[in-house]
């Protein structure tokens, strides 16, 4: 890694309905795929809306988080797992919720975190991205 960190963006899809509505089975999700991938915790919170609208939950790592929405209704989860630090390892995490969440569908891609690795790969420039 030659950034100061590593940010996978998930998208998963065909998901079962109702793993995505049971935020003690995302809580212990999301724990044991810090654990997996070497990361240290040091907080975790987790909300599951009414009617059935789905559940938002992160584990703030020592390291950065790593965070779940979803959308049961759609079987549909949006997940990001960042962390920072060599000894991290995000694709397991990676591997851990694939396993257990078991979509039809993943898209996946990861980003190398550091404004330094932006400059040179995206060449930004001080207008926002929203600017068109």
């Amino acid at each position: 890694m030659k950034g100061l960190g590593r940010h996978l963006i998930l998208e998963l899809t065909g998901c079962d309905q109702r793993l995505l509505s049971d935020v003690d089975f995302l809580d212990d999700l999301l724990t044991k795929a810090a654990v997996a991938s070497g990361a240290t915790i040091v907080g975790k919170y987790s909300e599951r809306f009414d009617h059935g609208q789905g559940v938002s939950a992160i584990i703030v790592l020592k390291e950065s988080h790593i965070s779940i929405h979803t959308w049961p209704e759609l079987g549909y989860a949006a997940l990001d797992i960042y962390t920072c630090g060599e000894n991290i390892d995000p694709w397991k995490a990676y591997d851990l919720i694939i396993a257990r969440l078991e979509p039809e569908n993943v898209g996946a891609f990861e980003v190398v975190r550091g404004l330094n690795v932006l400059r040179k790969n995206l060449q930004l420039q001080k207008a926002s991205i929203r600017d068109g």
